[in-house]
């Protein structure tokens, strides 16, 4: 890393004038560096007085580059091809794409190696355009994509093409690691997940097959292939999760793992045959996040608090809503990791079981053995538990012990699919659940879905006070609010010019009082239920969802799509 910045000024003194480092601390880490021989850089780090990203972020702004944290950013593998790995590991230098100018963007430790510069200019023939990444992040990128890419030689066209269906997937099933269709399916998982893709696709049509990625619950296309390779990329997949070969005319679910980039990452796979041939998905299990805080989701301020006072009970039952993909498990795991402690028997019954938490009983609904949510439920209460979670109500019995359950001493976790949270309350009711037990048992029901988040890039307008009126905005907002919108013209590295990166929760919370219970035991529509709820402290979903526009993190256009 280099000690002097372009503006003349060593690394030493920016570091203090910009308040990063105190004189003392430099004072000694000069002395350390002496002594042990090591660039400064690297003994600051060591001494723990400054982070590695923050260090190279500092000498980015100084050199007048920009800094890419390349766990976040999407490479393009075509400009990745272009670099030999061992002129990327000698010079740690990773090319990530192309330029407005078709220059080629370069990630490097060190842009101000000259050397390094030439060597990548010659190599690849290409303009260089240099951006700064930390040292580890380059290594990491160099051993994930290089290790993954697609080498030279393997022409998509001619994937699938070489033998018929059944010899085909019998070599696949025996074939070494760097058969072209092998390589070829992990580079595109890998690139997947590196992007941050929830879901990868697979979908045939009728001359091509489409691959799609899905980022912050939004699909994108990302690539197309001849529709003749379907066979060769179909049985690749089946043989990763151990799935049938032969079997292409029922759908098939599984399940495998895999390192990306050095992390563990599991994949639910699902496969299902259609008129063109068999699509599949493979939904991306990540395991962090599961890890998140309910502040890292959107709960926060009054919404937290009132959700913490019905989760923090003895008893009773909580109840998430909302559609598939609107983040219900992930709250429910981020509110287990608060609850869960040594003093507290936590039991889950799961289809599927999607995360390992440690400390937790988890049970795999196996509908074939007769393990349903029921029959499961009714086991679980014969074991004691304190705390127990259902992974999704879907029939009239598994109902019925849940609410019975949280009436017997049993704190009960659960989902349902609603628009809204009052209109749990109708669900429970159309099931068969009789409304007096409804009203003991529920203590508080979530509504919610899922908005992505504006990127750093996001550009700053002023909407008119009719579009707010007309749109229901809050009158505190101000007559002429200062919101801001997605940059999709120009974008940035960190949203792939999408505008967006990342999602954060709008939620409901309608906890129940004496007036809701009465009007659930009345039978009450879901109309009358909201009315009343929001009197008592309710904030609806939308409204919500306009406070995380005031406030920047999402655009009115987002809420729009995701709330009724």
């Amino acid at each position: 890393m280099a000690e002097t910045t372009k503006k003349g000024k060593s690394l030493t003194s920016v570091l203090i004038e910009d308040g990063y480092v105190t004189r003392e601390q430099m004072v000694e880490a000069l002395q350390r560096k002496k002594e042990e021989g090591d660039s400064l850089a690297r003994t600051l780090v060591g001494m723990g007085v400054i982070t590695e990203i923050k260090l190279t972020e500092v000498l980015a702004k100084h050199l007048g580059l920009d800094f890419v944290n390349l766990a976040e950013y999407r490479v393009d593998m075509t400009a990745v091809a272009l670099l030999d790995e061992k002129i990327a590991s000698r010079h740690l230098a990773i090319p990530l794409g192309f330029d407005t100018n078709n220059s080629l963007l370069v990630a490097m430790a060190d842009p101000t190696n000259i050397f390094a510069l030439d060597d990548v200019k010659m190599y690849t023939g290409y303009q260089v355009k240099p951006v700064v990444a930390t040292k580890k992040d380059i290594e990491d990128a160099i051993g994930s994509y290089y290790r993954e890419a697609p080498e030279e030689g393997i022409d998509i066209e001619d994937i699938g093409t070489e033998m018929a269906d059944d010899e085909l997937a019998d070599v696949i099933g025996v074939a070494v690691d760097d058969a072209p269709i092998v390589r070829f399916v992990n580079f595109i998982i890998n690139e997947g997940v590196t992007g941050g893709a929830s879901d990868i696709h697979f979908d045939p049509q009728e001359k091509e097959i489409i691959i799609r990625y899905r980022v912050d619950g939004v699909l994108h296309d990302v690539k197309s292939l001849p529709r003749k390779a379907l066979a060769a990329v179909t049985s690749r997949v089946k043989i990763m999760s151990d799935l049938n070969i032969a079997e292409k005319r029922i759908p098939q679910d599984g399940h495998y793992a895999k390192l990306v980039k050095g992390n563990p990452v599991d994949f639910r796979v699902a496969i299902l045959p259609t008129v063109f041939g068999e699509k599949m998905v493979l939904r991306v299990l990540d395991k962090s996040s599961i890890m998140l805080r309910l502040s890292d989701l959107g709960y926060d301020g009054e919404t937290l608090e009132r959700y913490e006072g019905a989760f923090t009970r003895p008893n009773g039952a909580i109840l998430v809503t909302g559609p598939t993909g609107s983040g219900k498990s992930t709250t429910l795991y981020a509110t287990l990791n608060v609850l869960n402690d040594e003093s507290k028997n936590i039991t889950t019954v799961e289809d599927p079981v999607e995360y390992r938490l440690a400390g937790i009983n988890q049970i795999q609904i196996n509908s074939k053995a007769g393990l349903t949510f029921s029959s499961a439920l009714r086991s679980i209460l014969r074991t004691s538990p304190d705390i127990i979670m259902v992974g999704e109500i879907r029939d009239l019995e598994t109902a019925q012990i849940a609410v019975e359950s949280a009436l017997t001493g049993h704190l009960v976790f659960s989902t349902l699919h609603t628009n809204d949270a009052p209109g749990a309350i109708t669900r429970l009711t159309e099931m068969g659940i009789e409304p007096f037990l409804t009203a003991s048992g529920v203590v508080c029901v979530l509504a919610q879905r899922l908005a992505r988040r504006l990127c750093d890039c996001k550009i700053p307008y002023e909407p008119s006070r009719e579009l707010l009126d007309r749109l229901g905005f809050p009158p505190e907002a101000g007559d002429s609010p200062v919101l801001y919108k997605p940059n999709t013209e120009s974008g940035c590295s960190r949203c792939g010019g999408t505008g967006y990166k990342g999602r954060k929760a709008l939620v409901e919370i309608m906890l129940m009082s004496s007036e809701i219970e009465r009007l659930t035991i009345e039978g009450a529509s879901t109309a009358d239920l909201k009315k009343v709820a929001v009197s008592e402290g309710m904030q609806p979903m939308r409204t919500d969802g306009w406070r995380k526009v005031i406030e920047g993190e999402t655009s009115i256009e987002e809420v729009l799509r995701v709330v009724v």
